[in-house]
């Protein structure tokens, strides 16, 4: 794992846009297809924004999945994510060889499976992540199952990150936000190839810490980064401040 620490949340989502777009231009040259993961929220705004800008990738040879959906959620609700991607992403680059998003208006047990049979044939070359401020991975709230071979879950969604939700402006009060979602699992994020990590903001400073220094722990779901060979964590002054001094320059972990 490699924690970059940038002077500002606009910095950072550059560079993670910049880091992802030479990464899929170097797998599509090698192999002529590459498999990206995206995913939502207000932590992946200026990483989002970045990657559209980048020139020289060939879309139309990205297959496309994201992590995680609401149940019940129709697309046109505007925390939807599947949503969120079309209008922030999709729409905004020339056409995809494929688009894989998770229907969360589907039967919850069938979209999983669907899913599963899709990224099953797979290898995951970019997954776009975040922290959440629980410390969740994706919508893996803690404690986490980490050794859930099931690519997707139905998962039930905490307080606090239900809150989180609310806080950024999703939902009009906390009764709208849903209870559960269908989320990729722990296993199969770590299964890519690389992660790119855009943590920025105040309110993630006490998530990175716990999930960045601490011991890899269901409890911190986001720790589980630390055991992967070809993670970049990528974080602002405000989300690395409670990390050691040591930290405040760019570094290797483990």
């Amino acid at each position: 794992m490699h924690i970059h620490i940038f002077d500002s949340a606009l910095a950072l989502g550059q560079a993670a846009g910049r880091q992802a777009a030479n990464s899929l231009r170097k797998v599509l040259q090698q192999q002529g297809l590459a498999h990206l993961v995206l995913a939502t929220g207000t932590s992946q705004f200026h990483t989002l924004e970045q990657l559209i800008a980048e020139q020289e990738i060939d879309w139309s040879r990205v297959i496309l999945f994201h992590l995680d959906e609401y149940i019940g959620l129709p697309d046109t609700h505007g925390a939807s994510f599947r949503r969120y991607l079309q209008e922030r992403f999709i729409q905004k680059v020339p056409r995809l060889a494929a688009t894989h998003l998770i229907d969360g208006e589907n039967d919850p047990t069938a979209e999983c499976q669907r899913l599963a049979g899709l990224i099953r044939q797979v290898t995951i070359d970019v997954a776009l992540v975040g922290i959440g401020e629980n410390g969740h991975l994706a919508f893996n709230d803690p404690p986490a199952d980490f050794k859930t071979p099931d690519p997707f879950l139905v998962v039930d969604l905490d307080l606090d990150c239900r809150k989180q939700q609310l806080g950024e402006g999703w939902f009009p009060s906390l009764e709208d936000v849903p209870r559960q979602a269908i989320s990729m699992s722990i296993r199969q994020i770590m299964r890519a190839n690389q992660i790119l990590c855009s943590v920025p903001d105040l309110r993630k400073a006490p998530a990175v810490r716990d999930c960045l220094t601490g011991s890899i722990d269901p409890r911190h779901p986001a720790s589980i980064l630390q055991s992967h060979p070809h993670c970049e964590i990528f974080l602002d002054p405000a989300s690395a401040s409670l990390l050691p001094s040591a930290s405040a320059a760019p570094k290797d972990v483990g």
